[in-house]
């Protein structure tokens, strides 16, 4: 019997088969796929220099975000790259389980709880230089608006010493929305059968000496949210007003 959850092994994703294989569904098929869903545009993929690791730390509007953002990457970072994946949604059944890790070389993450599993294959992947692909909100947006990142991201680059690319993808609720987006306004949307959608890469971070976890993934927040602003010109963004 097939193990699900946090125990389905994702070793086989890595291999080389199997990298074959995702090459040509991207080359083939998903990239195409993405260029026929949107004119993308992206924006400093200069930042994305040295040999590595990276963590792409991101906000989260869609479903559609991961295979999005992967085709925006170079093809060799794109070739040695992870895709943290909620567990809930994507590692429940094998079928799905199978497809997600075969697509996006996905591993699975607990969103609900702190999970030490998770978090220990995560940093050994990028310890073993593998790129990470990481939404610390936790899920997708349900208004639009960045929400509190989680520390993981931040947790895992100052243990492996790795350089973090803050992330910003402009309107890819758009594609799809009541397919693949929570917030209102993409879910109510009219189905298009394209949109322009901006994938913003922004300067590498490193966790400064002395700078606690905390800090550096309050600093991590921040950068999302000043990308944010930059490329959707909204100067509220990533401001969430508390209800009383």
């Amino acid at each position: 019997m097939t193990k699900l959850g946090m125990d389905y092994p994702t070793k086989w994703g890595r291999g080389y088969s199997a990298r074959f294989a995702r090459h040509i569904i991207h080359s083939y098929f998903m990239g195409p796929y993405v260029r026929y869903l949107t004119t993308l545009e992206v924006r400093g993929v200069e930042n994305i220099v040295g040999s590595g690791p990276f963590i792409f730390v991101a906000n989260h509007s869609s479903n559609a975000d991961t295979i999005i953002l992967l085709s925006a990457l170079p093809v060799k970072v794109r070739q040695r790259t992870v895709v943290a994946a909620a567990m809930d949604s994507f590692f429940m059944n094998a079928r799905d389980a199978f497809k997600t890790v075969l697509v996006y070389n996905a591993i699975p993450v607990d969103r609900l709880k702190v999970n030490r599993r998770s978090a220990q294959l995560a940093l050994e992947l990028v310890q073993d230089h593998w790129n990470l692909v990481i939404y610390p909100e936790g899920g997708r947006t349900p208004d639009g608006n960045l929400h509190e990142f989680k520390g993981g991201a931040a947790y895992l680059a100052e243990r492996s010493k790795a350089t973090v690319i803050p992330t910003y993808l402009h309107e890819a609720g758009m594609l799809k929305g009541p397919k693949y987006a929570k917030a209102p306004q993409y879910v109510n949307s009219p189905n298009q059968r394209r949109h322009h959608v901006i994938v913003a890469f922004g300067p590498p971070m490193r966790c400064e000496a002395e700078e606690n976890m905390r800090r550096f993934g309050d600093r991590i927040e921040h950068a999302v949210e000043v990308l944010g602003r930059e490329v959707s010109g909204d100067p509220t963004y990533g401001i969430v007003v508390e209800d009383d």
